[in-house]
């Protein structure tokens, strides 16, 4: 089920973004064939089945430094579509599974390749995390508010949106590529692009004047009245994002405020003042009390759910936006499809738990099998 049913992809474990772009293509349909460690197997746990972002496939645990297995890679490799990886530029080139040696097996394979700095550059062989690519993105100057250092949004934007969701939406264009060609290709996805591509809108407002290099100033960094979050009276939040006039006129209805006795809403000397009159108003008053107040209106008010509030919320229980995997609360694949239905993901493996199954999927016999566990390639 789903929009890429019949794609197989070799993923070699990691963290961060290269799990969460496998994550991406199984919740889609891709069949993802997991290789973990041989050292891996032997640790692993009940915590493995919580770690729902490795939802979606299966594992197997192979011993890379034996001969053995990359043998058996390169068998797995003739019959997938693609490979996902996410080690520092070199590592699978001295392994013996570089992308040439891969596609010497299989002309038409995908090789997706996952870094922070990408696989060329000054910085390409350099450690790195999500801060540190943003970082040089450009982006992190953006987040944060006036006066204050920039704030980190977690690690959402380098590693997940400008890594992970980049890498997979690159590994589908060339599939699709692939039906014209016939041919394989190398994606390099690098984090730092990704961030820097995500804040793209951000450099048409600087060409035109209307963002400024200062944080806390501009109309989507808090810096305007009518975009932040504030306290309510019970310690809660809500979010305001009233930008347009006739959004903004309803949410000044909401708060009681009468437009023609307030400053115009984009004169931006006015805001800092504006936003005090705002705190003020909002802290009045209970996070339900003002949900009720714009529920349902075009004030573009919101209240500041925890997570397990987002999961009971009544338009995400609607949506089925929310549910569970192994017991774990998560968030539900996505986007929808009108007729490609999608498959509820199933539980996360632990490593090597499918190993002799998938093995023998892709046609190795039960001698092949018993002869890589004899050598130690296999667990």
């Amino acid at each position: 089920m789903g929009p890429l049913q019949g794609y197989k992809i070799i993923e070699f474990a990691g963290i961060g973004p290269g799990p969460f772009c496998a994550m991406l293509l199984a919740d889609m349909g891709a069949d993802i064939i997991r290789i973990d460690r041989a050292s891996a197997s032997a640790a692993s746990s009940g915590k493995d089945k919580q770690n729902v972002t490795a939802r979606g496939r299966r594992s197997i645990a192979l011993d890379l430094k034996k001969p053995e297995a990359i043998a058996a890679v390169f068998r797995l490799c003739a019959q997938v579509d693609g490979l996902i990886e996410g080690f520092r530029p070199g590592v699978m080139e001295r392994l013996g599974l570089g992308p040439d040696e891969c596609r010497r097996e299989n002309p038409r394979l995908v090789y997706g390749r996952m870094t922070g700095w990408g696989q060329t550059g000054p910085l390409s062989h350099t450690a790195g995390h999500d801060i540190n690519y943003l970082a040089l993105s450009g982006s992190l100057y953006m987040f944060g508010r006036a006066e204050e250092r920039p704030t980190p949004p977690l690690n959402l934007v380098a590693d997940m949106g400008g890594g992970g969701m980049l890498l997979a939406f690159g590994m589908v264009c060339a599939l699709l590529e692939r039906h014209k060609s016939g041919r394989g290709q190398t994606v390099d996805a690098a984090m730092v692009e990704g961030a820097a591509l995500l804040a793209t809108s951000i450099y048409a407002h600087r060409a035109s004047g209307w963002w400024r290099d200062e944080r806390g100033v501009n109309l989507l960094d808090t810096g305007a009245h009518f975009y932040e979050v504030y306290e309510t009276h019970d310690g809660g939040y809500v979010a305001v994002g009233a930008i347009e006039p006739q959004f903004y006129a309803k949410l000044l209805e909401g708060m009681g405020l009468e437009a023609a006795a307030l400053p115009n809403q984009m004169d931006r000397a006015q805001w800092p003042q504006m936003k005090r009159r705002f705190a003020a108003v909002f802290k009045s008053k209970t996070r339900a009390q003002w949900t009720q107040i714009f529920e349902g209106t075009d004030a573009c008010v919101a209240p500041v759910l925890s997570p397990a509030e987002a999961a009971e919320h009544k338009h995400n229980r609607a949506r089925a936006a929310f549910g569970e995997t192994a017991g774990v609360l998560r968030p539900s694949p996505a986007p929808r499809f009108s007729r490609t239905e999608l498959e509820p993901p199933c539980n996360p493996p632990c490593a090597g738990e499918q190993s002799r199954a998938v093995l023998a999927d892709f046609g190795f016999s039960p001698e092949d099998i018993g002869a890589l566990e004899y050598a130690g390639a296999l667990t």
